[in-house]
């Protein structure tokens, strides 16, 4: 099973809303290092259980609105 992350776009949402947003202090927040959360980001790597219920929280967004499954 494959997902299509969209916290890239998420993100410049988060942003135009608050000038102050930035990922990294976003992954300082939840926990990680700025190159994990990156990597989540470009779907270069999935998260843990636990980062994705952070990452959910924290962005008071439901998982299928971030990680929408690819039917291929």
């Amino acid at each position: 099973m494959k997902f299509n992350c969209r916290l890239k776009v998420i993100f410049a949402e988060e942003k135009l809303k608050d000038r102050n947003f930035t990922q990294k202090k976003f992954a300082e927040r939840i926990g990680v290092t700025d190159t994990t959360l990156s990597q989540i980001a470009n779907g270069r790597s999935l998260p843990s259980f636990e980062v994705a219920y952070k990452i959910v929280k924290a962005l008071e967004r439901p998982l299928e609105e971030i990680w929408i499954e690819n039917e291929q």
